[in-house]
């Protein structure tokens, strides 16, 4: 399989970070553009990488395209490959935020596979939360893209209508997160531990978390009152958590993103 990824900025490099990172991933060529390739040079010397400004260079060598640029850029990308794609080759994955699968059809036509996809950047740590849908033509070739992307994480296939919120809960979500593992660190450097310790502390707990819930498939809740005893300290301080709004601050938060993203 030979992959090009176009627009290698933030997401792209994460989600090439990932790919190079399989022992057991396929590939013949990964291929990988830029506007400003001096970032990438180093990856010039790994076997079957090759980095290009050309994108229409980078789409005739490759099979799967994964579209990596910014919603502003997507169009002249597009009107850029659009005479070198093939309906009958090529599978466009496309990551771009915001940009739905009729805008690419509206350019380079229905007949050309294409599956819509948001990972978030924990893809480079083979961790992502991936959604993703597809036209009637990429619906065939949606297990292509899940063989990519579940490799790097976890993925799942919804409606199209979805995927702004869910660009919001898991996209935007790594930066959620990032803020309340930073607020935990912050309340445990003022409990007394130093500042390494604390991050520690807050990371380890978090990932904690959420694998109890993976693993045991438990409610939330369940897994909160195994740990909340009558007047102990973990209630008291989950309902001052709550009187402060922390619940509603995070929803208030999420709603927040989603009115913003669909303003893009």
């Amino acid at each position: 399989m030979k992959i090009a990824i176009l627009g290698t900025g933030n997401l792209g490099y994460s989600i090439a970070l990932g790919i190079l990172s399989q022992d057991n991933f396929k590939f013949k060529n990964l291929y990988l553009t830029k506007r400003n390739t001096a970032s990438l040079e180093s990856w010039s010397k790994l076997p079957n990488v090759k980095i290009s400004t050309d994108n229409r260079k980078a789409v005739c060598f490759s099979d799967v395209i994964i579209i990596a640029v910014q919603p502003a850029h997507l169009q002249g990308v597009l009107e850029e490959i659009k005479e070198v794609v093939n309906p009958k080759r090529h599978t466009i994955i496309s990551v771009v935020t915001g940009r739905k699968i009729a805008d690419l059809e509206t350019v380079i036509g229905n007949e050309v596979a294409i599956v819509r996809c948001m990972p978030n950047t924990a893809i480079s740590v083979k961790q992502s939360m991936t959604c993703m849908s597809a036209n009637s033509k990429g619906v065939k070739n949606i297990e292509l893209a899940k063989s990519i992307f579940n490799s790097l994480g976890q993925t799942m296939c919804i409606e199209e209508n979805l995927m702004q919120a869910a660009t919001v809960i898991c996209a935007s979500g790594i930066a959620f997160w990032m803020r309340l593992i930073r607020a935990t660190t912050q309340g445990a450097v003022q409990l007394g531990f130093d500042a390494k310790e604390a991050q520690e502390l807050s990371m380890q707990t978090a990932l904690g978390a959420a694998s109890l819930l993976i693993k045991s498939g438990n409610h939330p809740e369940e897994e909160i009152d195994k740990v909340t005893t009558p007047s102990g300290c973990t209630i008291e301080g989950l309902n001052e958590m709550e009187h402060q709004g922390l619940s509603a601050s995070l929803i208030r938060g999420l709603v927040t993103s989603f009115e913003k993203i669909n303003q893009i």
